[in-house]
């Protein structure tokens, strides 16, 4: 379990690196829009992303 958590853990940063390594000044747009929404759009925008990882680890098993 542990290594498995750990492999999730490294994914997990080495997708979140690749927008501002690759095109940051795309990442500080996404970050500009993400300040504009309200705290309602960024729960929604988090329920979805819950959500879509757990079908996604339901499909992994």
């Amino acid at each position: 379990m542990g290594d498995a958590l750990l492999g999730a853990l490294a994914l997990m940063l080495l997708f979140e690196g690749l927008l501002p390594l690759l095109n940051p000044a795309a990442w500080r747009q996404v970050f500009a829009r993400a300040l504009q929404m309200s705290d309602g759009q960024i729960r929604f925008i988090g329920l979805l992303s819950v959500l879509a990882g757990t079908v996604l680890l339901w499909l992994w098993q």
